[in-house]
């Protein structure tokens, strides 16, 4: 999986969170190695078992997870020649134990979870070695019955230590008054007594050691100085003893040390599963149903890094489209359903469950590939839209069915017209490669490629156009704006700047009509099902409405130069041509540009659509602007601008059969 998505989407803060979830270092590792897979079956069996732990965690269940402290260090020490100490061993037999704790309660587990519950009975117990363990080591020490020989020597140094106790007594009784003080005190492992330097020579022995200010030394009584050197040789044969019995407990651990792997693995597994468990139910998750073949919706879905401040996002792709095109204004949620649907799919694809809705579906990709945020370079000098396109130029290389594409603010940054352009071209390059796609703009002519285009749909992020505040829902088939200069206003913008930008907007906004749209598709794209000879009418619409579309660039480049001219109308001007149905013509009262819809009539008035409004105005205060044949073909079909989606679906259908109480109705034009 692509890394710069996983940086993007912030897949490492959701492995931080998991990671507080688990408590053994085996179940920690699994959540480090965690990465999104791709096989649909593989991703739903983790799913499930996630989802089968998070059941008994809901039933209020204690899960006896073995503890793994000290078994790291015990595993990693196996068959090199490490003779294992009595506290790895205690470590080891409290493990064993444990296992088989967690055996018996899984055992009773089956109904609830019946494939995580599973895993258990493959856990060894290793009743012999745990058994030996026991026997041999008792509160942290080997037993005197680990060895028969070892409970020989210990009762001989039982023996002798009772002698020496018992001479040092009387040694203390007969010299205390020379004493500095009245214990024994042990040097280099040998008892001694601390006598006052100017008395030591009255006790015969071997000085032994003084203290720092050499008022007292530490003298080992002759008398004892045999009984010493024989515990220190009893003492000898103890360890040698205890190192027979703990190598003969090594040789067994490690006899066994596939079965213990083994368990160790398990455990981690269980710690793994658990810990998904817990961090699902911190977050509200819950298991979804997959699908290979890009089918997504989601039900009330929630961003996880933002379950307190997210409205919940509805959506639904794959199903008659499979990219969407989202507009609407600033700060209104567009980056965040971007960030939402890739980290729940990233989640998903990790077995993870996710915040969402019952009835939410979500899609497994082979990539998944976002442009989100400026991605600017310092050291490689990249500005916002370089770092994008060396971004787009990867997903193009990557793209094919099996990916996921999010595109913030697609080819922001550069001149409009060529970014729009050059938006189109790459929209139109991953489409044919079969990629998947969600991407949010600000350009208003890619809601118009999104509705004329098979396999895109328009959606927008609805916004309270009477607050002005975003509503941060996402509404699928509907196209929004921008709002720029209402949140300008808003926020206290000069009245004076307020006012001129709307004048400069509506001075520079294309005015020809669009072709009406209904749910954010082209009419006549809906209606090909209709039958083959209305397809061969549809086919040709769409190819008069992308000859529309070149010549309604054109215009743009024009309007401004032209305007310039219109506004220098002088009595020498030569009397203008009838206008025709499919001018562009602009009108004066109004400063702005229309399409006449209708010739002119006895009383000179004619019929202009300005911005899908029809009005009749006087011939006077009309001057051509665009002749039709320079902005439609030949053969262009008026009707997709002026007339109805219903009115048309109705003359189709009355060209091709008689049907009875059919009929169409044209309300009158104002005037």
């Amino acid at each position: 999986m692509d890394n710069i998505t996983m940086n993007m989407l912030e897949y490492d803060k959701v492995k931080e969170a998991l990671r507080e979830y688990a408590v053994s270092y085996a179940g920690r590792k699994h959540i480090d190695d965690l990465a999104p897979g791709s096989h649909l079956r593989a991703i739903e069996a983790a799913l499930l078992e996630t989802a089968e732990a998070k059941a008994l965690l809901d039933k209020g269940a204690s899960v006896p997870l073995p503890s793994l402290e000290g078994i790291e260090h015990i595993a990693s020490l196996l068959h090199t020649g490490y003779l294992f100490s009595e506290q790895d061993f205690t470590a080891v037999q409290t493990f064993l134990h444990s296992c088989g704790q967690l055996r018996k309660y899984m055992a009773g587990k089956r109904e609830i979870a019946p494939t995580v519950s599973t895993y258990a009975s493959s856990m060894q117990e290793l009743p012999r070695l745990k058994s030996e363990i026991e026997r041999c080591i008792r509160f942290g020490k080997v037993d005197d019955e680990a060895s028969k020989q070892l409970e020989k020597v210990r009762k001989k140094i039982a023996v002798i230590k009772e002698r020496i106790q018992k001479k040092m007594s009387s040694i203390l009784s007969r010299h205390g008054s020379i004493l500095q003080e009245h214990l024994v005190s042990v040097r280099g492992g040998r008892y001694v007594v601390p006598v006052k330097r100017e008395y030591h020579k009255q006790i015969k022995g071997a000085v032994l050691d003084q203290s720092t200010s050499g008022q007292t030394v530490f003298v080992e009584p002759e008398e004892i100085s045999m009984l010493q050197t024989e515990l220190g040789m009893l003492e000898a044969d103890e360890a040698r003893e205890e190192g027979v019995v703990l190598s003969m407990l090594t040789g067994m651990l490690e006899a066994a040390s596939a079965d213990l792997q083994l368990n160790i693995d398990i455990t981690g597994n269980y710690d793994f599963i658990f810990a998904k468990a817990k961090y699902g139910r911190s977050i509200g998750g819950r298991n979804v149903q997959l699908n290979d073949q890009g089918q997504i919706r989601l039900q009330d879905a929630i961003h996880p890094l933002m379950l307190k401040t997210m409205v919940p996002l509805q959506l639904e792709m794959g199903r008659g489209y499979r990219s969407l095109i989202i507009t609407g204004p600033n700060t209104g949620g567009k980056t965040v359903a971007l960030k939402t649907l890739g980290l729940l799919t990233l989640m998903v694809q990790s077995g993870l469950l996710v915040p969402v809705a019952e009835g939410s579906q979500l899609a497994v990709f082979g990539n998944i590939m976002t442009a989100i945020g400026d991605g600017q370079s310092i050291e490689q000098s990249l500005s916002t839209f370089s770092a994008q396109i060396r971004r787009l130029i990867a997903m193009v290389d990557a793209a094919n069915r099996s990916t996921l594409l999010l595109i913030d603010e697609l080819a922001a940054g550069t001149d409009p017209g060529e970014g729009m352009s050059l938006s189109i071209a790459i929209l139109e390059e991953l489409n044919q490669r079969g990629a998947m796609m969600m991407v949010t703009t600000h350009f208003n002519e890619l809601k118009g490629f999104a509705s004329r285009t098979p396999g895109f749909q328009n959606a927008r992020m609805e916004f309270d156009v009477d607050t002005l505040e975003p509503l941060y829902r996402l509404t699928i088939g509907e196209s929004g704006q921008s709002y720029a200069i209402e949140i300008a206003t808003k926020l206290g913008m000069p009245t004076g700047i307020i006012g001129r930008s709307r004048h400069i907007l509506q001075s520079h906004r294309p005015q020809l009509a669009e072709p009406e749209t209904e749910g954010g598709q082209l009419v006549d794209c809906e209606e090909r099902s209709e039958g083959k000879s209305e397809e061969k009418s549809e086919e040709k619409s769409e190819e008069n409405l992308s000859k529309h579309q070149k010549s309604r660039n054109a215009y743009m480049e024009k309007e401004h130069s032209w305007k310039e001219e219109a506004e220098e109308e002088t009595a020498t001007l030569s009397k203008p041509r009838r206008l025709e149905i499919g001018d562009a013509v602009y009108v004066s009262s109004f400063g702005r540009t229309g399409i006449v819809y209708q010739e002119e009539d006895a009383k000179g008035m004619v019929g202009v659509m300005i911005q899908k409004q029809k009005l009749k105005i006087n011939r006077k205060r009309l001057k051509l602007y665009i002749e039709k044949g320079n902005l439609y073909p030949e053969d262009y079909d008026f009707d997709i601008i002026f007339d109805s989606k219903e009115n048309r679906k109705k003359s189709k259908l009355m060209q091709r059969k008689h049907v009875e109480g059919l009929s169409i109705i044209r309300k009158p034009e104002d005037n």
